[in-house]
């Protein structure tokens, strides 16, 4: 007689709870001060440490507000792309899952390429070029891209098993990650104590740049470094009660990472005490210098697999992130229904998954990095489509069951539109004045092909709902007692 076997807890959905959903937010927003030594070299120490201050005030924090909102109100996989949908109706909420989506193609190339950066400081064999297998036209195939997409393969494996078990792994990468910051916190302080020294004597790059120059030539890079706390909203189908815990995972996300900034980047500056070369010259992996100068090659290595460990982490976090944006136009009809294909184990869109992460193997094959300032372009004009949306849905659904309302009332959503409004102008004119007619050129082609895909693909939804092809409720159960 055959016994019947309990299904395997491995090979059952596992929902994402509170502290895994802490995590994620820290890897889809940060991963670390990995990768922000750019900043001060940009901008100078002093006006460094004030945007890491001043950053989060004005710019994270009421975006954090606003998820905490309409992610409690409308928890469905999916996230900010039902918001506006919602808020703003079908075309917004089409631009905004395209636009973000596309947007990601340049994004999730760079990890796995940070993730080989710092692999070559201790294996220079892995550099770009250093071993060319094939050329394809005008492609190299090298080692350095076959490892970038032997990451890839491996975090999205991970992806396959569902959001909850990346959660959990990321749980165990931020701890790898935050403790070689630790350490070189503590040591750099110690430096700082012994000599007396303060660390942001000096405000600005160059005695001959502004204040106004300083603060504007560095909003950008910390900008980039703070954005993306709508991502792990897509994945709401799939957490452990969002309603209560996602609130609470942003609150303490936005202290986690503005002290996982602010310490290191504090210490880091004791390398200018004792004559050393100091900020002037950091630039991303700069840390690992700073360690070494600090410490010994000990810590060089420890803070060197730190930002390794971060990198993959935040390729995994994303993937599981933006994979959803795909499933979701996909069930809404603008995507082949085929694209919304799930795996019946773990419940988790297995072609989206798949399908992302070959488009991202694609792009790692060439130096995208230039492209990243004009992904700061389409992420604000997400978030400004999320305020317009958060508006919009207190205007129209005042009984929307909300069980994280933004304190205060229409005097703090004014202040949060006018801070996001004012901060994303200003970051839309330093990039023009940065990159001229390309900025716009580029920005101008990546909206424009959305603006004209919608009435082709509104057409093919159509046709699809008028067959009942359509998924016809939201995908999570919350979300379809939302609707019901």
């Amino acid at each position: 007689m055959t016994m019947h076997q309990p299904p395997s807890r491995l090979l059952t959905p596992k929902r994402v709870r509170l502290m895994p959903l802490v995590a994620l937010i820290f890897f889809s927003v940060s991963g670390g001060a990995y990768g922000i030594e750019g900043l001060f070299s940009t901008s100078g120490p002093g006006m460094a440490i004030v945007l890491i201050v001043v950053t989060p005030l004005i710019y994270s924090i009421p975006h954090a507000l606003v998820c905490a909102e309409l992610g409690t109100a409308i928890p469905e996989e999916g996230g900010y792309y039902h918001w506006v949908k919602r808020g703003l109706g079908r075309f917004w909420g089409f631009q905004q899952g395209l636009l973000s989506w596309v947007c990601s193609f340049v994004d999730m190339a760079l990890y796995p390429v940070l993730f080989t950066s710092y692999l070559q400081n201790l294996v220079g064999a892995v550099a770009p070029g250093q071993h060319v297998l094939f050329h394809i036209g005008g492609l190299r195939f090298d080692l350095n891209w076959f490892i970038c997409v032997a990451v890839i393969v491996v975090f999205t494996l991970l992806n396959l098993l569902g959001a909850g078990w990346v959660g959990e792994s990321s749980v165990a990468f931020a701890l790898i990650c935050l403790l070689p910051m630790v350490i070189l916190t503590v040591v750099g302080v110690a430096h700082l104590v012994q000599h007396g020294t303060n660390p942001v004597g000096t405000l600005t790059a160059t005695s001959g740049q502004s204040t106004w120059n300083a603060f504007g030539a560095g909003l950008f890079i910390v900008m980039w470094n703070y954005s993306g706390w709508d991502s792990v909203t897509t994945v709401a189908g799939e957490m452990e009660n969002p309603r209560k815990h996602l609130p609470k995972a942003l609150a303490m996300a936005v202290v986690l990472i503005m002290v996982g900034y602010l310490l290191p980047s504090i210490a880091s500056l004791a390398t200018g005490a004792d004559g050393k070369a100091g900020w002037q010259n950091w630039d991303t992996g700069s840390f690992s210098d700073v360690a070494k100068q600090l410490a010994g090659p000990w810590l060089q290595v420890t803070v060197t697999v730190g930002g390794m460990f971060a990198a993959v982490a935040m390729f995994s976090a994303l993937l599981a992130a933006n994979s959803r944006l795909p499933l979701v136009l996909a069930q809404d009809g603008y995507f082949p229904a085929w694209v919304a294909k799930e795996s019946r184990r773990y419940r988790v869109p297995i072609v989206s998954i798949i399908g992302s992460s070959v488009i991202y193997a694609l792009f790692c094959l060439s130096s995208f990095t230039n492209l990243v300032i004009f992904d700061v372009f389409l992420t604000n004009l997400g978030i400004l489509l999320e305020v317009a949306a958060l508006i919009a849905l207190r205007i129209k659904e005042p009984e929307l069951e909300r069980p994280y309302r933004i304190p205060g009332g229409w005097f703090t959503v004014a202040g949060i539109t006018v801070s996001l409004l004012g901060i994303c102008g200003w970051a839309a004119w330093e990039q023009y004045q940065e990159s001229g007619v390309q900025a716009v050129t580029y920005a101008a082609v990546v909206v424009g092909g959305s603006l004209l895909l919608y009435p082709l693909l509104s057409r093919r939804r159509a046709a699809r709902a008028a067959r009942g092809a359509v998924h016809p409720l939201p995908a999570s159960p919350v979300a379809a007692d939302l609707v019901g």
